[in-house]
């Protein structure tokens, strides 16, 4: 195998999803229709498809069921973006700490998912 092409997330409202991804991420966004959108960033696509089209599994609270995806996003000031992120009412479902890898948050996007954002140890790279 030789590296992740891409991720699904089944949104309730494509336009709300759409722009949380595109516009509070910053996330590029390379293609979108009602049905399908994706982003690309450095080589992953992040898709986005409306949850009712296939009927996928609901989410369950507190639990993160076979079929659930969890997104992972690194960023190079993990402080910055986590003002950006109370500036856009963003959930944050666990405020920055230094971990053994590096620095990491968790925030939840419009439908609840949620996503981690780590900052590498300064002089490293992932």
């Amino acid at each position: 195998m030789k590296k992740l092409d891409y991720a699904i997330v089944f949104v309730s409202d494509m336009k709300r999803s759409v722009a949380f991804y595109r516009d509070v991420l910053g996330m590029p966004l390379k293609y979108e229709t009602p049905h399908w959108t994706e982003f690309s960033n450095d080589g992953s696509i992040l898709a986005l498809h409306p949850g009712d089209a296939i009927n996928p599994m609901p989410a369950s609270e507190g639990t993160a069921p076979a079929g659930s995806c969890h997104l992972g996003f690194v960023v190079e000031d993990l402080d910055a973006f986590h003002k950006h992120m109370q500036a856009n009412k963003v959930a944050c479902l666990h405020p920055p700490k230094k971990e053994e890898f590096g620095r990491l948050a968790l925030y939840a996007d419009p439908d609840g998912l949620p996503f981690s954002v780590a900052e590498p140890p300064k002089g490293k790279k992932w």
